[in-house]
């Protein structure tokens, strides 16, 4: 009889350790750093660990694009001071609006084509529409960006306007 309720306590006990050990695999699975993470993510999170650090930036333009996010921090400006006017103020930032190609046109395509990041096709298709009207190339970019690509453009035998 004794050896009976001793028999049923160890049996008892390796049920508790046994519970213990148990994780719920739908719930959560722990990764190597510690962090728990959800099953379904696990094999994800796997392939990501494999990818190269190009592949990774490539990754996450692609998201952005297709979600219409942005992974950058939001960018919070300071207000004016009550002192400054409009006026005295130095323009930090400038929008980039192409006028007019010019003779060069392949080289102008080039151009927009490295400072937009995008397709060959997409860039043909915003140097042909500065036949209709001024195209912007691009936004809020800083005094010194926008001399560089001024630059890009006038050696490339376009015409640009800041603004």
């Amino acid at each position: 009889m004794v050896e009976e309720k001793k028999e049923e306590s160890k049996k008892e006990e390796k049920k508790e350790e046994k519970e213990e050990e148990k994780i719920d695999p739908e719930k959560s699975a722990e990764a190597d750093n510690g962090v728990k993470m959800p099953k379904k993510f696990k094999a994800l999170v796997e392939e990501i660990e494999k990818m190269s650090v190009l592949d990774l930036s490539e990754l996450v333009k692609v998201l952005e694009k297709k979600f219409g996010v942005s992974a950058a921090a939001p960018v919070v400006s300071a207000p004016a001071s009550a002192g400054a006017t409009a006026g005295e103020e130095e323009k930090s930032v400038f929008s980039i609006e192409l006028k007019e190609v010019g003779d060069k046109k392949i080289e102008v395509i080039k151009v927009v084509r490295d400072l937009i990041g995008k397709g060959l096709k997409e860039a043909k298709d915003l140097v042909d529409a500065v036949a209709t009207g001024p195209q912007m190339i691009k936004e809020n970019s800083k005094k010194e960006e926008a001399e560089e690509i001024k630059k890009k453009f006038e050696a490339a035998g376009g015409k640009v306007e800041l603004k």
